[in-house]
């Protein structure tokens, strides 16, 4: 990566999940004409990565492409990211971005951003990376892109028809990822991608040989995945999890708790299944989270209860939780009874009291040693995040930026725990 005083100034805004962080690292580590900045008062060109998942997203990027025109160096925009294929020709049409790009160009962006006449090109749903991103700016963790696509076909979700069918990066890059990022200081690495329990599909691999590899290469001391099916955690997936590697939290998206809430959104997991596999990961001591859509269409006060008592019974840490936001395009766009947006936030804020009482309990019962990844410091205290994904705020005379600090004693808090590093 290329940091000069004289070359163009190039801002990156991302918008979305974390595959669209190692995008957007995959960008900048592609560019040797422009320099990055972290000032976007600076930028002669602002790189907006977009997110479609919802309409809402959508209006998020458009609100934000406004709001450039305030900027004092007037910089061209370029838009690329997932909503190249709903927004964008829109966009490009109405002069509202200077150009475009699709995920499957963001590799020649420096060779794109040399070219200063205006340019749509979509390209295409097919493609892998092969760049090797050597360092993550300002990031104490290495996230990792292991695959792209997805082959399900939830009702409420776009990302297949823009980011295309499930398709693995070969083992061999994503290793070489790792040693070079290992080598470069990183200890922990977060495993990424739009559907990260496919990786190895049509390779005669999979997610479990990948981890045994990656726990062999020296400086990998913890890792992490994204959001994993509770179909895709395997026999084979299972025998790692207490290896020492592993971060003893799994993010597991249920979607919802009601089997008829799970027919209407078109998902391939059961309640009863989903809670016996959360339960044999809970007695093997992992912290668990999920994604959870409140609200959607066809979701009646019957259906919520019934979700809400199956709820209690889960061994949840964390959620991701969101009321349902519609998505053009999606065959849950056209589902009634539509949920009244009051009602939907009422549900919202009851599934985030009970997962916050439930994480607080565990929290309070855990009597493990916590393993810290110190990864910034704000207001004079240094966060980072332990082995179970719990925030915890230090008090450190010293500097702990990038450090592991190892904690037996700390206070359990409603929304962190604390402690004092000496």
């Amino acid at each position: 990566m290329n940091f000069s005083q004289n070359k163009p100034k190039v801002y990156f805004k991302t918008f979305g999940c974390r595959t669209n962080v190692f995008d957007t690292q995959v960008m900048m580590s592609n560019l040797k004409d422009f320099e990055v900045t972290q000032d976007e008062s600076l930028a002669d060109v602002v790189v907006i990565n977009s997110c479609t998942v919802t309409n809402s997203a959508d209006s998020t990027a458009r609100g934000y492409i406004n709001g450039l025109k305030k900027l004092p160096k007037d910089p061209r925009v370029v838009f690329t990211g997932c909503g190249v294929w709903t927004k964008g020709e829109a966009l490009f049409n109405e002069n509202k971005v200077d150009s475009l790009f699709g995920h499957s160009e963001k590799e020649k962006i420096n060779e794109l951003l040399l070219n200063e006449n205006r340019f749509f090109n979509a390209g295409d749903l097919t493609h892998i990376d092969e760049t090797i991103v050597e360092e993550f700016v300002g990031k104490s963790r290495a996230f990792i892109k292991i695959q792209e696509g997805c082959d399900f076909r939830c009702s409420y979700c776009i990302i297949p028809y823009v980011r295309g069918d499930a398709r693995s990066y070969s083992e061999d890059k994503i290793l070489e990822q790792v040693t070079t990022l290992a080598a470069n200081g990183f200890g922990e690495f977060i495993l990424t991608g739009t559907n990260v329990g496919s990786y190895g599909k049509k390779q005669h691999t999979s997610l479990a040989k990948l981890l045994k590899k990656m726990a062999l290469i020296k400086g990998v001391r913890r890792i992490r995945m994204g959001s994993i099916e509770p179909i895709q955690i395997d026999d084979e997936f299972k025998e790692l999890i207490n290896e020492p590697f592993m971060a003893k939290h799994l993010h597991i998206a249920l979607q919802h708790t009601s089997k008829e809430m799970l027919k209407i959104m078109n998902r391939r997991n059961k309640v009863l299944s989903d809670l016996e596999l959360f339960e044999f990961l809970r007695d093997n001591g992992y912290a668990l989270g999920t994604d959870f859509i409140v609200g959607h269409p066809g979701e009646t006060a019957e259906i919520w209860k019934e979700a809400m008592e199956n709820l209690h019974r889960f061994p949840l840490t964390h959620v991701h939780a969101f009321t349902y936001s519609k998505r053009d395009g999606t065959p849950s766009a056209t589902m009634k009874p539509e949920i009244k947006g009051d009602i939907a936030k009422q549900r919202y804020n009851e599934l985030v009291s009970i997962i916050e009482q439930k994480n607080f309990d565990f929290r309070t019962a855990n009597k493990k040693t916590l393993e810290v990844l110190i990864e910034q410091e704000k207001n004079g205290k240094y966060i980072g995040l332990d082995q179970f994904f719990n925030t915890i705020e230090i008090d450190s005379s010293v500097d702990l930026v990038g450090d592991w600090v190892y904690l037996d004693e700390y206070e359990v808090k409603a929304d962190k725990n604390v402690a004092r590093f000496k």
